[in-house]
């Protein structure tokens, strides 16, 4: 019997009875796709014009991933509303993600990170950690393309943390958190380099973790159960108003906290659900009770065949005595 290929996640839906709409319907989402690579290749191009001296540059190329996952957000947000979603707009997407939110991030992060680290009292140990910096962007750059093409093949996948697979969640952190943690850092310095080699071993560590979530199987919130169409407390908009507020007044910390507790909120829950998991341990015997009872259950037995014996004697007897 041959069996059906597994199909891509957008291949598994119901049919538009709509129909083909408007070519130029599929223009708007990919506006903000186009804007999405374009504040990559910015990105880029600042991280390769700064320096210890113009570190601004390296704040501007932060900022700009910044607007990049702003865009990235917004264009499959106006895909799903419109109704323009596409074979192709979701290709050209996961393409755009590998530029911005794979290579811009990864050139930032070591150049930013390593490349102007001053010589220790061993210079062999600087050529080191500069070496040990490539090798750890490298794995970051990986896990973010391979968790973007896992993404595109899989259907429903199964997260390790307890709870009913759907679009509420990710299974992995998606690359542009990825992304979103090394801007926020290098934006809560103002793009100043590293200069000691604790504060490199750390951001080596912060990378090699990210990589690491990218491509586990850990359940992260994804946000696209919050429908504008919905109803919702008055509340929301309240702390949606100071959230925002905080980001213009407060951006740098209160960027790196946002960016921070998210990369961890995986963890945590996967930490959480390990605990939950463990059998309930057996409550405590009452003292003197446990022996007799395990003793009497063969006397229990055998008295249950003495009483079925003696049942059929007194039906067996019942003519008798009539």
């Amino acid at each position: 019997m041959r069996m059906p290929l597994p199909m891509r996640r957008w291949e598994d839906r119901v049919p538009d009875p709509r129909g083909r709409m408007r070519k130029g319907m599929y223009i708007l989402p990919s506006m903000f796709t186009a804007a999405n690579i374009g504040a990559g290749y910015f990105a880029i191009t600042e991280t390769l014009r700064g320096t210890v001296a113009d570190r601004w540059h390296f704040n501007l190329a932060a900022i700009a991933i910044g607007v990049a996952i702003v865009a990235d957000g917004l264009d499959g947000f106006v895909a799903r509303m419109t109704g323009t979603t596409s074979d192709f707009g979701r290709e050209f997407d996961s393409l755009a993600d590998v530029i911005t939110f794979g290579v811009a991030p990864a050139l930032l992060a070591w150049t930013w990170g390593f490349h102007f680290l001053p010589n220790f009292a061993n210079p062999e140990l600087t050529e080191r950690m500069i070496q040990f910096g490539g090798i750890a962007t490298f794995i970051f750059l990986v896990a973010g393309a391979s968790r973007l093409a896992r993404f595109n093949i899989q259907v429903n996948p199964q997260p390790s943390n307890p709870g009913r697979p759907g679009k509420k969640y990710f299974v992995g952190m998606p690359i542009p958190a990825g992304a979103a943690v090394v801007a926020s850092t290098i934006h809560l310095l103002e793009g100043q380099p590293i200069q000691s080699w604790w504060l490199a071993s750390v951001w080596l560590g912060l990378l090699l973790a990210a990589g690491f979530l990218m491509v586990s199987t850990w359940r992260f919130y994804s946000f696209k159960d919050f429908n504008l169409r919905n109803r919702y407390p008055f509340q929301m908009i309240l702390l949606i108003c100071a959230m925002l507020a905080l980001i213009f007044r407060y951006s740098r910390p209160v960027l790196f906290i946002l960016a921070i507790t998210y990369m961890f909120s995986g963890a945590m829950t996967r930490l959480t659900s390990l605990f939950r998991r463990r059998p309930p341990e057996p409550a405590a015997p009452v003292a003197g009770s446990t022996a007799p009872l395990a003793g009497s259950a063969t006397p229990i037995s055998g008295s249950a065949t003495q009483v079925s014996g003696s049942a059929s004697q007194i039906y067996g007897e019942a003519p008798e005595s009539r």
